[in-house]
């Protein structure tokens, strides 16, 4: 009996930590690190940070955070973001799925003239994998994370996930 405990909790520990890495090598990969990480577990959630959303439409009508403006990928625009924040030191976060297209858009917003942007590391899975709440567009709490694809979503340990 103990064997079988410590054996799934080796396993369950190994799958975390696997899923960490892959993480990690995902993001040392694809990101340049060109706009600085926050990570979750250091973000607070303040009125005073904007959170712009930088997934598909179909992506953030499933979930995002909390108060989250979508600005997109492929359909941002500068303009999006400069009529509604029209502070260039305000604090943003900008995310994705894991935090590689929210990097794109991260280095738009800084030529833009943008001064104070930061990139969530490891993006809305990361979030949700720390137990965080993501909200529909209605605002109500869901369990529900777009997970992009099958190979992507394999980095979203917790929620339900929707493709």
């Amino acid at each position: 009996m103990r064997f079988l405990l410590s054996s799934f909790l080796i396993l369950v520990f190994s799958a975390s930590v696997l899923g960490q890495k892959k993480l990690d090598k995902a993001l040392e990969r694809w990101n340049n690190k060109s706009v600085p990480y926050v990570y979750v577990d250091d973000l607070k959630l303040t009125e005073n940070i904007v959170l712009l959303d930088t997934r598909k439409k179909e992506e953030f009508e499933v979930s995002h955070l909390k108060n989250a403006i979508w600005v997109g990928h492929e359909e941002f625009t500068e303009e999006r973001v400069t009529t509604k924040i029209l502070d260039k030191n305000a604090p943003i976060i900008v995310y994705c799925s894991i935090g590689v297209r929210s990097e794109d858009i991260g280095e738009r917003l800084q030529k833009a003239g943008y001064t104070n942007i930061k990139n969530l590391y490891g993006g809305i899975f990361e979030w949700k994998n720390h137990g965080n709440a993501v909200y529909s567009p209605k605002q109500m709490e869901t369990d529900s994370v777009h997970a992009f694809d099958k190979e992507w979503g394999k980095l979203l340990k917790k929620g339900v996930k929707v493709y």
